[in-house]
């Protein structure tokens, strides 16, 4: 949805405001963000850098002038209102993370320039929407996330006190427990590379690591993508109910002009009737 400039109309400030805001524009940002995570992600190979490192250094510049001739516009065309959107603010913290190392000299960020590839969140609406409903979840998402700490910690402190004499790469210590546990709950070489060792020397070990699972990754976890899908529902819904609203606005308006001019066609016909 374009940001609304507060220039005066007909300036130079509004044209560069419609000229940022053009679809033109904004798919043009969009085919060149896709366009420089593509080029990142040749240039960590080795082979294609040692081919076309210069090609791809020159694309990279070129890419991030445009970008800063972008938030210049934008910035020139509305003012401070720039900061009132925060799509805004990120672009421009994407930009600024993508400039330091080439100026500052900060060679530490040169790995985030992928982060670039993330301007695509503000572009797409989609992608802006499914941000939205993360963000509107996130209070939802409290009462879970207690939950699950609750539950990470009873049993991080029954698997040390239980197996952290026998297993201290795995249990020795709470911080390593919450890490095996966590592997435990991602199903990653749960049962091969953990649970079943522990069951040579535990063989009733599972009746914690199987109520473990459980309750974490087919349990709390489902928790998480139900408030999301909830949220996400309703945000569409609302979405939908302004558009209908809108709809039915301009509809109502267009029924009140038409019967404006109906009545003004009666009063004439009426008035040359009489006379």
């Amino acid at each position: 949805m374009p940001f609304i400039s507060d220039a005066p109309k007909g300036s130079l400030r509004e044209r560069a405001a419609l000229f940022v805001d053009s679809p033109a524009i904004r798919y043009g940002i969009l085919a060149l963000i896709v366009f420089n995570a593509i080029t990142l992600g040749l240039s960590t190979s080795d082979i294609v850098r040692d081919n076309l490192g210069g090609a791809l250094r020159f694309i990279d510049s070129a890419v991030i002038v445009v970008f800063v001739l972008e938030m210049v516009l934008k910035l020139y065309a509305y003012g401070w209102r720039f900061f009132r959107n925060a799509w805004n603010i990120f672009d421009l913290s994407i930009v600024v993370i993508a400039v330091l190392p080439s100026t500052a000299g900060l060679s530490v960020l040169r790995a985030l320039r992928v982060i670039r590839a993330m301007r695509i969140l503000s572009v797409v609406p989609q992608l802006r929407s499914v941000i939205r409903a993360l963000l509107e979840a996130l209070p939802g998402m409290g009462a879970v996330i207690i939950l699950l700490g609750i539950v990470y910690y009873v049993f991080a402190v029954m698997t040390t006190m239980l197996y952290g004499d026998a297993y201290p790469q795995w249990f020795g210590t709470i911080g390593e427990s919450l890490y095996s546990l966590f592997q435990i709950m991602t199903l990653e070489s749960w049962s091969m590379g953990i649970v079943r060792v522990v069951m040579e020397q535990y063989p009733q070990a599972w009746l914690l690591f199987v109520p473990f699972i459980v309750m974490t990754a087919f349990a709390v976890l489902n928790l998480f993508i139900g408030i999301l899908v909830n949220t996400m529902q309703s945000a569409v819904e609302e979405a939908q109910d302004q558009e209908l609203e809108r709809i039915l606005k301009i509809v109502t308006d267009g029924n009140e002009a038409t019967q404006a001019a109906l009545a003004d066609i009666r009063k004439q016909l009426e008035a040359r009737d009489g006379r």
